[in-house]
């Protein structure tokens, strides 16, 4: 079975109702980035920056998989289907992708502030005094800002079993996730599904879907799937 390989990033959850870090509506509206989002800011305001996580765990737990969720689930039915994804929400879960890698960590786990390895299932508020098992503070089990990315390798070793690229609702400008496309097979097709049109190079053919992932990906969808029935 043909394996593809799915990038995705804010775009596709801010149409289930979840800011997007870059758009003037973003979610980080309102707080410099290097408050609520690296360890530093942590440490200079814990309570802050666990109130701030709060929020948009809440916020994540009220928003639904929208239609570009649940054409990569149907997708599934087609062919091997692993998203790589730079959001924090679980909305690929939730609308039944079944290999979901999550680059920049999770809303709904939590981790000591002292061992990265101690991470734990937390689907509620963290507050000041919540411990982990090793006794520690809980903080959000999310990558900040000056922290390593420990899923980027893995990321890479998946890109690179790529039959077909889907990137939707990525800028491409964030490091590492953009160094990505540069582990993909040379002969792989990626598909762009944006509206947009993120600026990138690469060798393989290229084919942009211009618009929006919840009409753009089930049109996508339907073609590879469409693709797949005619090679049987």
């Amino acid at each position: 079975m043909k394996r593809v390989v799915v990038l995705t990033g804010a775009g596709i959850s801010a149409e289930s109702g979840l800011g997007t870090f870059r758009g003037s509506n973003g979610l980080w509206e309102g707080h410099d980035v290097q408050e609520v989002a690296s360890p530093e800011g942590f440490a200079r305001d814990p309570e802050l920056v666990l109130n701030f996580y709060n929020e948009r765990r809440a916020q994540a737990n009220q928003a639904h998989p929208n239609p570009g969720h649940l054409a990569l689930k149907e997708l599934e039915e087609h062919y091997d289907v692993v998203i790589i994804t730079q959001n924090v929400d679980d909305l690929h879960e939730r609308a039944g992708s079944s290999q979901v890698l999550h680059l920049h960590g999770e809303l709904k786990l939590a981790r000591s502030v002292a061992d990265e390895q101690c991470v734990i299932e937390w689907d509620q508020d963290i507050h000041l005094g919540d411990k982990a098992p090793d006794g520690q503070q809980l903080r959000p089990h999310i990558v900040w800002f000056g922290e390593a990315v420990p899923m980027i390798v893995e990321a890479a070793q998946v890109m690179a079993t790529a039959d077909i690229v889907i990137i939707v609702g990525t800028s491409l400008v964030v490091y590492p996730a953009n160094t990505l496309m540069d582990f993909a097979r040379q002969e792989c097709p990626i598909y762009v599904v944006d509206p947009y049109r993120p600026q990138f190079s690469s060798e393989n053919p290229v084919i942009f879907y211009e618009e929006i992932g919840s009409t753009g990906v089930p049109k996508l969808v339907q073609h590879l799937i469409d693709a797949k029935n005619q090679e049987i």
